[in-house]
């Protein structure tokens, strides 16, 4: 049994292959050996001089293949500490015996495997030359969130919002010290929210914030919208108006539909249904359903994260440590 660490699983896990990873196993869940993946176990762990801590269980399997399951704690505090607001660990076994193969930091398999299902997604539903990026919060994910668009897409501007200025500064300024970041035109801090969402090719929201951030009003014809933040049924990062004016798309139907405020809240006013809800992963790499159909039209991916993605994350970095 190995313990792969998160430096580690980050020099394994580039982008691009585990883009390409990720849409192999999605394609595969019309083959005969699907991936498996219920919807995690959430607990609520109240606290009397903290903040509240969400525990997730997130098992995944493969018939005659891998077994895995995350453990995570989800603490929205933590940043304000100097600690991560995710944290935990993730068990990675062969389905065939339940032999325990490796053991990885989570944190870092998480990041890397939200940023990347959010750009499969965009391969599919953001414009083919779009270029101007814009990333909305500064968190541990943010970076790896511009890697993922720039390995689909021809990204040569990006904007940082983030409610702490200070926090969006210091990832420009960490992230310009990356060697291929001088192939970027430009990367800069904006305060201006409004003005960096009407202007955005991607709109990338990566946000602890349980109100709407973005808003339909700002969002122009043909920009691609990537929802990440809010993961519970009374939180959101959209409002009303975006989702209606919107082409919807999920990564799981199963979870966004039990899970992502974005969509239960408007579908507990009426607004919109279960059938507006036009694709998920599943369907876009199989070619099952269209992605974006034209060019003025309005994307909108909700990002809840699947276990099957952690597993094929956690796959690629055990076999390339």
């Amino acid at each position: 049994m190995r313990f792969i660490t998160a430096p580690e699983i980050e020099i394994a896990l580039d982008q691009k292959s585990l883009i390409e990873a990720l849409r192999r196993a999605f394609r595969m869940g019309a083959s005969a050996r699907p991936y498996q993946a219920p919807l995690r176990n959430r607990f609520y762990i109240e606290n009397v001089h903290a903040d509240p801590t969400i525990l997730l269980n997130m098992p995944s399997w493969q018939v005659d293949g891998d077994l895995g399951i995350k453990m995570v704690t989800v603490n929205t505090g933590n940043p304000a500490k100097g600690l991560p607001m995710v944290q935990g660990v993730y068990l990675f076994l062969d389905a065939g015996t339940g032999k325990v193969r490796g053991i990885l930091e989570a944190e870092m398999i998480t990041v890397k495997r939200t940023a990347a299902a959010s750009a499969l997604a965009s391969s599919y539903l953001s414009r083919s030359d779009a270029s101007r990026l814009l990333i909305v919060g500064a968190g541990a994910l943010a970076r790896h969130f511009i890697d993922a668009h720039r390995a689909v897409r021809p990204i040569s501007d990006v904007l940082v919002w983030n409610r702490t200025p200070k926090r969006a500064e210091e990832l420009v300024a960490n992230y310009r010290l990356q060697e291929d970041a001088s192939a970027l035109n430009s990367i800069g801090v904006t305060g201006d929210l409004e003005a960096a969402v009407s202007g955005a090719d991607i709109v990338t929201c990566i946000t602890a914030s349980s109100e709407p951030v973005i808003f339909g009003d700002w969002v122009r014809e043909g920009t691609h919208v990537d929802l990440v933040g809010a993961f519970s049924p009374d939180s959101r990062e959209s409002d009303d108006a975006l989702v209606q004016k919107a082409r919807i798309f999920v990564d799981t139907r199963t979870g966004a539909l039990a899970e992502a405020g974005d969509l239960i809240i408007p579908m507990n006013k009426g607004l919109i249904t279960e059938d507006d809800v036009a694709a998920d992963l599943f369907d876009l790499t199989q070619g099952e359903r269209d992605g974006r159909r034209f060019y003025e039209q309005i994307t909108l991916f909700k990002n809840c994260g699947s276990a099957i993605e952690d597993l094929v994350a956690a796959r690629l970095a055990y076999q390339r440590t």
